[in-house]
């Protein structure tokens, strides 16, 4: 991968400490880890790196300690979780530097793997201190990033340390990067966004930056009716930011000065109440009842965006075009996703979708994993479309 030190750069391993950051962010329950996606992404850089002999030590962050080490934030059942995915033990040290780090360490043999205790135990792993990272670099001979959702934060894990070892991208942070820069970096043209969810104010910078890049751009969710007011159209008691119609109006200049083609909902769902099979009809965008909300958009609109699929090469995908929730709120996203992902399966299509509530409206679609790729990062994903440099991927580049 041009640009980024990859394992493909890394000489033999076997024997040499290798410190390797993860994304185990996991949702647990009653101590038992929920979800093993983000797991399973990062089995594939430490079974590399354990079957060429690396002393593998992984480093991870869970939840938001407040104050130092909570037994409840403790990663020592996500242990275990990880242990039975990938297939091997997975040996847990009680602190992620000092003795404790030091021996757990000292004890491995070849192609041994070890999860320190959570980072974030220690107020300095945000603040990027240089005394925590030396702590760490410590323990390792080399680092390895394979967290590209923590990529965003200048953390000691994340950015320090790979300032001070040599540092590589494992495979699924070099799987996330050659997918982006798929998506925006170098896309094939015409290259077309869909950006939904609830409120224009958190993503404003993404707007900004998506209309300099792409061809058309599909506004939906509590989103589009933001813009919709802007134009003038009354959109009753739907979600709606009318305080930031100067604002949706700067984008669509933005947009029309780029030559980006804005695409908003022609018709919609509306409903009296937001609960799952609730009364609705589909009106006219500009004939909504005043009592009434958009829930999601209609028909002709899923038509018109389908239509803007298939002319496109490239499609980059941030957040539903309704309620999708609810039933039957769910229609148009459902209708849209699966579209493209036969777009894509037909070899037709670059799919490049990411953000929590993408990722839940793909699932419920059934069709996450006909997309080319689905980012599971959340944060570094968003401010990555905002067009931000992030410290994470930066301090990888060759």
């Amino acid at each position: 991968m041009a640009g980024f030190k990859t394992l493909d750069n890394l000489g033999n391993v076997s024997g040499k400490r290798v410190l390797v950051r993860v994304d185990l962010n996991v949702p647990v329950a009653d101590g038992r880890v929920t979800d093993l996606t983000r797991i399973e992404r990062v089995v594939p850089t430490i079974k590399e790196l354990s079957d060429k002999g690396a002393k593998v030590i992984l480093l991870a962050h869970f939840g938001r300690p407040k104050d130092g080490p909570s037994p409840e934030l403790s990663l020592r059942p996500i242990a275990a979780a990880t242990a039975e995915v990938l297939g091997r033990p997975v040996a847990f040290a009680a602190d992620c530097v000092g003795e404790k780090a030091e021996q757990a360490v000292d004890d491995l043999k070849n192609g041994d793997v070890l999860l320190l205790e959570n980072t974030r135990f220690y107020k300095g792993e945000e603040k990027n201190d240089p005394a925590l990272t030396e702590q760490f670099a410590a323990l390792g001979d080399i680092y390895v990033n394979d967290a590209f959702s923590a990529a965003h934060r200048a953390h000691c894990s994340t950015e320090g340390l790979a300032r001070a070892l040599p540092a590589y991208a494992g495979r699924t942070m070099q799987a996330e990067l050659e997918a982006l820069e798929k998506g925006l970096g170098a896309p094939v043209k015409p290259v077309i966004a869909i950006v939904g969810g609830a409120k224009v104010s958190t993503k404003i910078d993404l707007l900004m930056n998506l209309v300099k890049k792409v061809d058309a751009l599909v506004i939906g969710g509590g989103m589009a009716n933001t813009f919709l007011a802007a134009r003038g159209t009354d959109v009753g008691k739907s979600l709606c930011e009318h305080d930031l119609a100067g604002t949706a109006k700067q984008i669509m200049i933005e947009a029309a000065t780029a030559g980006c083609a804005i695409i908003l909902p022609v018709d919609g769902v509306v409903a009296r109440e937001f609960k799952a099979g609730a009364a609705n009809e589909t009106v006219a965008i500009d004939n909504v009842p005043a009592d009434a909300m958009i829930l999601d958009v209609g028909e002709k609109t899923v038509e018109a965006v389908n239509q803007w699929i298939d002319r496109a090469a490239t499609l980059v995908w941030n957040g539903p075009l309704g309620a999708f929730e609810i039933e039957p709120f769910d229609k148009a996203t459902v209708s849209a996703a699966r579209h493209a992902a036969a777009r894509t399966k037909a070899g037709k299509l670059v799919s490049v979708a990411g953000g929590g509530d993408t990722v839940a409206a793909l699932n419920h679609a059934g069709v996450a994993d006909d997309f080319t790729y689905v980012s599971t990062a959340g944060g570094a994903f968003l401010e990555w479309m905002e067009g931000k440099p992030l410290p994470g991927v930066e301090v990888l580049k060759a």
